[in-house]
């Protein structure tokens, strides 16, 4: 499974490189602090898998990092090959950028 560090999500926002975020936290979570991404909570990830691109890169994040790699397997299972679980999740983001931000 590929990662990314929050440094590199945060270097590829700051440069405008093209990619998709993936949020798989549930949406009480997600309205609490969200990096912009589109909310998919890990229990639809399979089901609204039309709504992630195969086309660009895609990170996958989550509060820690362990459901978005729960959501890349599944992903992969499905034939995505473009997928990066984002190491830490918000709760890395928030140490690293952001120590105000509010996580669930």
């Amino acid at each position: 499974m590929k990662e990314i560090s929050v440094q590199e999500l945060k270097d590829m926002m700051d440069h405008n490189v093209e990619f998709q975020l993936i949020d798989v936290r549930e949406p009480f979570e997600y309205e609490v602090s969200n990096l912009n991404g589109v909310n998919i909570p890990l229990s639809g990830v399979v089901i609204e898998s039309d709504k992630i691109s195969k086309e660009i890169p895609v990170i996958i994040q989550c509060r820690s990092g362990k459901r978005s790699a729960q959501a890349v397997m599944l992903l992969e299972q499905q034939g995505f090959t473009n997928l990066s679980n984002l190491q830490g999740g918000i709760l890395a983001w928030r140490d690293a950028f952001d120590t105000e931000m509010e996580v669930y």
